[in-house]
């Protein structure tokens, strides 16, 4: 099940439980990982970006080690709130998801999700080179938190 708002994807979650962040980069995809409850994301593996049977054999193992609940992607849009390629391929890349893994699936909004993984990046005085490898999950990470931070606002209304 695909969805695009945090209410409906918390409504198919069970209660609590790992989320799995994934930031569909175009030679990479960035992974994080939440709490159970919920409250904080956390950069993991950069994965190669290719043919599909990889990449769902590298997250089935993530999957199955971490007994996750559900799936955040990263949709990107342009900037006006339009959809390019590039929000093409992450819908894609979710269909994909859902067809292997049968997990409720949310795509998140990914507006700008980069530059603030980067900057922060910058701010912990990471070396070029290193921001350069590990960008990807750190803005998976940033678009995780956004969901979750989403998600435990939508338990409040």
């Amino acid at each position: 099940m695909i969805l695009e708002n945090a209410r409906g994807f918390a409504d198919a979650l069970p209660d609590g439980g790992v989320l799995l962040g994934l930031d569909p980069g175009t030679k990479t995809v960035g992974v994080a990982m939440c709490d159970a409850g919920w409250r904080f994301a956390t950069a993991g593996k950069t994965l190669p970006r290719g043919k599909f049977g990889p990449l769902k054999e590298a997250l089935a193992a993530l999957l199955a080690a971490r007994k996750v609940a559900g799936i955040v992607v990263g949709l990107a849009r342009n900037m006006d709130g339009s959809e390019g390629p590039r929000a093409q391929a992450a819908r894609a890349l979710a269909r994909n998801l859902d067809e292997a893994f049968a997990l409720p699936i949310l795509l998140w909004d990914e507006r700008l999700s980069t530059a603030g993984a980067e900057r922060a990046m910058i701010e912990q005085d990471m070396s070029r080179a290193r921001r350069a490898e590990r960008i990807d999950s750190h803005a998976a990470a940033v678009i995780l938190q956004a969901a979750i931070d989403a998600l435990s606002a939508s338990f409040l209304d």
